[in-house]
C-alpha cells in the first residue's frame, strides 16, 4: 500500500511552479478527436487522469505519444472505433467528454458511464439534453453505457437547467461541427471552459462568448492541427496558497493567472494573509499577522470554487473562532470531515453547512483521502500538526496533482511517499 507520510509543524517557504490545469487537459485531449490533423498539446500536467485519457485514445486507435514530460502529440486520424467502454473509461470522471467529441466528429458514440471521485450523485442529464437538442438520440444500455447517435447534428438553442461545467464543455464539443449555430444559455464560466474554446478556435472552430453565461458555436466542416499550451491550474495554485497560510509560511506561487485566483486571494486577504500579485505569480505571506476566521460559500465561477473548499476547511481548523462553509455545488462533499475529526478537528456538518471551531489542539492520526481535493486537505492538515501523519488512498491525490511530494519538499515540507508491506516500509523515489 502506498501512502504519504507527513511530519508537520513548520512553515512553508520558497517557490512552487504550478502545472497545467487538470480540468482543461482532460477536456482538451478528447477534443483533439474533432481535429482532422494531428495536434501537439503543451503544458500538460503529468498526472494519472492525463495518463488514463491518453491510454483510452490509444485503445481507440489514436497515435498518442509524449514528446517530453509536459507535451503530448496526438494524431486522431487513425481512430477506428466510436466505442469506449473499457475499465479505463470507468476509472475517470472526465471520460464523458468522449461523448461530445465522438458525436461531433462521427455522429455516434458509445461510452461507459464514468467514475472518478465519489462525493455524491453527478448526473449527466444536462449533457444528454444538449445532445438531444442537437438532434441526437441517446439511451442508457444495461445501466452502464451511454449510446448517442445522429446522422446530422443541427445547431439549436440549449438552456441548461443548472450551471454545469461538464455539460457546457460537452455541448461545445458536439456543436463544433454541427450544421448552423448552437446557443448555450446559463452556461458555466470557468477558466477551463474559456481554454477549451480557445483551443477549438485555434483549430478553426467558431466559438464565441466563452467566459460568459451565453456561448454561441457555429459549426465548421474542418479543423486543422495546432500546437496549443494549456492554462495553469487554478486549483493546484489555490491548494499551495492554502498550505502556506495554514503553516503560517511565505511562498511564491509561479506560472499562474492571478485573475483566475481572485476569489481565493480575496478570502485569504480577508483572513489577514498578505497577497502580492505579479504578472504570472503571487506571493502568499502568512508569517506575520495572526489569521482571522471567515465564512465561505462555494459558487460557480467567478464565485469561490468548490474544488478549494476542503483545503480551506483544513486551513480554518488552525484559525481561532467559528467559521462556516456553505457548499452550494455538490450535495455530499463533506465526506472528508470525518478524517479531519480523527485529527482532533471540531467540525459539525448540517446539510450544506460545515461549522468549524478553529484553533483547537490537533494530533497526528492515520487518515485517508476520500477524493482528490479531500486528499489535498489531508496534506494541509498534516502540515499544521506537530507530529507524523500517514495518508492513504493517495491514488486520488495523484489524479490531479503533479509531483506533489517534490513540490511540497521544495517548500521545506517533510513529506515522503512510502510503500508499506506488513511491518516494513520503503520510501519511493528516494
Amino acid at each position: 500500500m502506498e501512502k504519504f507520510v507527513v511530519t508537520g509543524g513548520k512553515p512553508l517557504s520558497g517557490e512552487v511552479t504550478i502545472s497545467g490545469a487538470k480540468n482543461a487537459a482532460v477536456a482538451i485531449i478528447p477534443a483533439v478527436i474533432l481535429c482532422d490533423e494531428p495536434c501537439q498539446i503543451e503544458n500538460i500536467p503529468n498526472i494519472s487522469d492525463v495518463s488514463l485519457i491518453s491510454r483510452i485514445l490509444q485503445q481507440m486507435g489514436a497515435n498518442v505519444r509524449r514528446i517530453n514530460r509536459s507535451s503530448l502529440y496526438i494524431d486522431p486520424t487513425k481512430i477506428r472505433t466510436c466505442n469506449a467502454v473499457t475499465d479505463l473509461v470507468r476509472g475517470m470522471r472526465a471520460s464523458y467528454y468522449l461523448l461530445g467529441a465522438l458525436l461531433g466528429k462521427y455522429g455516434k458514440a458509445k461510452v461507459a458511464l464514468p467514475g472518478g471521485c465519489n462525493f455524491g450523485v453527478r448526473p449527466i442529464d444536462q449533457h444528454l439534453k444538449g445532445f438531444e437538442a442537437l438532434g441526437a438520440t441517446t439511451q442508457l444500455v444495461d445501466g452502464a453505457i451511454i449510446e448517442a447517435e445522429c446522422d446530422n447534428l443541427v445547431g439549436t438553442h440549449v438552456y441548461l437547467d443548472v450551471v454545469s461545467v461538464g455539460a457546457t464543455m460537452n455541448i461545445m464539443l458536439a456543436a463544433s461541427k454541427a450544421k448552423g449555430q448552437t446557443i448555450i444559455e446559463n452556461a458555466a464560466r470557468e477558466p477551463h471552459i474559456v481554454d477549451l474554446a480557445n483551443f477549438l478556435n485555434s483549430m478553426g472552430a467558431d466559438v464565441r462568448g466563452a467566459g460568459t453565461d451565453v456561448i454561441k458555436i457555429r459549426g465548421v466542416e474542418y479543423l486543422h492541427g495546432i500546437t496549443y499550451s494549456i492554462i495553469p491550474d487554478q486549483i493546484e495554485a489555490g491548494t499551495y496558497m492554502c498550505a502556506a497560510a495554514a503553516t503560517r509560511g511565505c511562498i511564491t506561487v509561479k506560472n499562474i493567472t492571478p485573475k483566475h485566483l481572485e476569489s481565493i486571494s480575496a478570502k485569504l486577504r480577508e483572513m489577514g494573509v498578505k497577497i502580492t500579485e505579479y504578472d504570472e505569480a503571487l506571493k502568499v505571506d502568512a508569517s506575520s499577522a495572526p489569521l482571522k476566521r471567515c465564512n465561505i460559500k462555494t459558487m460557480p465561477h467567478p464565485g469561490f470554487p468548490t474544488d478549494c473548499q476542503p483545503q480551506f476547511a483544513a486551513l480554518l481548523m488552525s484559525v481561532p473562532g467559528t467559521s462556516i462553509i456553505n457548499e452550494n455545488v455538490w450535495d455530499n462533499r463533506y465526506q472528508y470531515v470525518s478524517e479531519l475529526v480523527r485529527m482532533g478537528a471540531q467540525i459539525s456538518v448540517e446539510g450544506r453547512l460545515a461549522i468549524i471551531e478553529g484553533g483547537v489542539p490537533l494530533t497526528a492520526a492515520p487518515v485517508k483521502a476520500t477524493d482528490l481535493r479531500a486528499g489535498a486537505a489531508m496534506i494541509i492538515a498534516a502540515l499544521e500538526i506537530n507530529g507524523t501523519t500517514e495518508i492513504s488512498n493517495i491514488q486520488f491525490i495523484e489524479r490531479g496533482y503533479e509531483d506533489v511530494v517534490e513540490k511540497f519538499r521544495a517548500l521545506g515540507a517533510d513529506i515522503k511517499k512510502v510503500y508499506f508491506t506488513g511491518d516494513n516500509e520503503q520510501e519511493l523515489g528516494a
